[in-house]
């Protein structure tokens, strides 16, 4: 696990996803965006940024990136958990005939992220359930199963920005699923400050580690800076789907490092860790995604810290 150590970076294979199973939903994410921008971009499902909440679509084209007139190329639609509290939030009615299939994978990629916080509960020599049961399906959180599509932009246009499809950032949860496609243009930036492609994995998962598991851990578990810039010319005229699950903490739960003996060993925390004033899982997120998505040119970020209570960490857009 010494990636999750240096780059919070690492791949699953064995999931118990077939890759019918997968073909399934990326072809449905696909005919989502197939319909016509009217109907998919009806304001009823869209999400509200406003108030942190990312549940529903997010278009393209509505937003100018670094400083230039190039827009934003990238649109998603993001399905809540099935439970009954999310019962009200945006769900196009389009989805609403996959339904099953959808719920089904949902739950099922919360069951797996399960299992990789067991492991990272075992290795900070904590209780097996220490993470898990801080992210239980059946509680509200702001956890996300996600399609997004990059539509390609010519070359000129891409020089503009750096070829910027996706600037840098960290995410906001704890755990983050990426299916695997062959478009690259995904990277991570190393602990030496370069950019490395994250290569496609056969019928495995990528998953990094997100900000709040970096704060639970105290910095132990990374959550790394990666982006996504132009592919190869050979694929620069793809359109770019992809297929998330974003696992987030519960809406209630505490936000301050976990009373793990490794990390008392290694002085990443005092014995008083546990005093400190926390933050809820909700209070968190909602914040973050506020911070980044309300900003007309996302270039004044660079370098700076994002901060709630006492958590802090490198704000890195571009």
């Amino acid at each position: 696990m010494h990636q999750v150590h240096s780059t919070g970076f690492f791949s699953i294979t064995g999931t118990g996803f077939t890759q019918e199973e997968v073909d399934r939903q990326y072809d449905i994410g696909q005919a989502y965006f197939n319909l016509p921008l009217e109907e998919r971009a009806d304001p009823k499902y869209r999400c509200d940024f406003t108030q942190g909440n990312y549940f529903g679509y997010r278009a393209a084209n509505e937003k100018k990136i670094m400083g230039t007139d190039i827009m934003d190329n990238v649109e998603s639609v993001n399905v809540p958990k099935f439970i009954p509290d999310y019962e009200n939030e945006p769900f196009h009615p389009y989805l609403r005939q996959f339904r099953a299939e959808i719920e089904d994978f949902s739950r099922r990629s919360l069951e797996l992220a399960s299992k990789v916080f067991t492991l990272f509960s075992i290795i900070l020599e904590l209780p097996e359930d220490y993470f898990s049961k801080r992210h239980l399906y059946e509680d509200k959180s702001e956890d996300h199963l996600r399609y997004m599509i990059y539509s390609p932009r010519s070359a000129e246009d891409d020089a503009k920005v750096q070829n910027t499809w996706s600037r840098a950032h960290t995410d906001f949860g704890s755990l983050t699923l990426l299916w695997s496609q062959n478009v690259a243009g995904l990277q991570l930036k190393t602990p030496a400050g370069e950019w490395k492609y994250v290569p496609p994995v056969d019928n495995g998962i990528i998953c990094n580690v997100g900000d709040t598991l970096q704060f639970w851990s105290a910095g132990y578990l990374k959550s790394t800076i990666h982006r996504v810039i132009r592919p190869p010319e050979d694929q620069a005229h793809i359109h770019r789907l992809g297929l998330f699950y974003f696992v987030r903490p519960g809406d209630q739960v505490d936000i301050k490092p976990a009373p793990s003996p490794l990390l008392r060993r290694l002085g990443h925390v005092s014995e008083d860790s546990e005093d400190a004033a926390t933050v809820t899982g909700l209070q968190y997120v909602r914040e973050r995604v506020k911070n980044y998505h309300n900003h007309s040119d996302y270039a004044d970020m660079r370098g700076k810290k994002f901060r709630v209570g006492n958590l802090e960490i490198e704000d890195e857009a571009a």
